[in-house]
């Protein structure tokens, strides 16, 4: 270690490789490979979580479950499964634009990795600009004690994100309550006739899950579901 830190001192221009800092600022590739990689395997579940529509096709899926009756099914990771698919669908274009704006002009060196990262910024940016809600944007707006934008493409990302993930909650609960609705009207039907026969000796809720999945079934409900929720994007 001694020597190779004295023949380090000795080069005139150093060991190549350990003036990282001075790669990074230019078109090098090598370094922001290995920092993109790192970074993104760090922050991927807080990127899709923040800056996708999976929180509010969770929201919705967590809904159907509990309207269903059914604890455990399906499994956490079938609609994990289900709801990265259809991110992936969603965010698609997204994507697409990000790779045609930042990643092939990176590879190619036309760019650094900092104009990498604002390109590619843009078009996040403006497809949660696009579902973000105006008040939740003027809420962090104020909170960041920033001057008012002129225009929303104005508006910095750090307060785009927790703007959009408030409207995503918003959407998937308003989503939630009315897909609750149907279940719940079975719900009551079943307990008052239940209750009214006088057969306590069975919970109704036993005879209405079954009733509740039958209904769900024939109107061939994940269909529908998946294409209102694409539809609401």
């Amino acid at each position: 270690m001694n020597l190779l830190l004295l023949a380090a001192a000795k080069a005139p221009h150093g060991l190549p490789g350990l003036d990282l800092s001075g790669q990074l600022g230019n078109n090098n590739s090598v370094p922001w490979t290995i920092v993109f990689s790192l970074t993104l395997l760090t922050l991927l579940p807080a990127i899709l979580l923040s800056m996708t529509p999976m929180v509010r096709l969770l929201i919705v899926f967590h809904f159907l479950r509990q309207a269903l009756g059914t604890q455990t099914a399906p499994s956490n990771q079938v609609l994990m499964g289900l709801g990265l698919m259809m991110t992936w669908f969603l965010m698609q274009p997204v994507l697409v634009q990000v790779d045609q704006q930042a990643v092939e002009p990176f590879r190619a060196g036309q760019i650094s990795g900092w104009d990498a990262i604002e390109r590619g910024s843009e078009p996040v940016k403006a497809y949660m600009l696009r579902y973000a809600r105006e008040k939740d944007l003027a809420l962090f707006v104020s909170a960041s004690m920033t001057s008012r934008p002129a225009k929303p493409d104005d508006v910095p990302l750090r307060v785009v994100v927790p703007a959009y993930i408030l409207s995503e909650l918003k959407a998937g609960f308003e989503i939630g309550a009315v897909l609750f609705l149907p279940f719940l009207l079975v719900d009551m039907v079943v307990a008052s006739i239940t209750t009214s026969i006088g057969m306590y000796q069975l919970p109704p809720v036993v005879i209405s899950t079954p009733l509740k999945i039958l209904l769900f079934v024939m109107v061939d409900g994940w269909n529908l579901l998946a294409g209102s929720l694409l539809k609401s994007f």
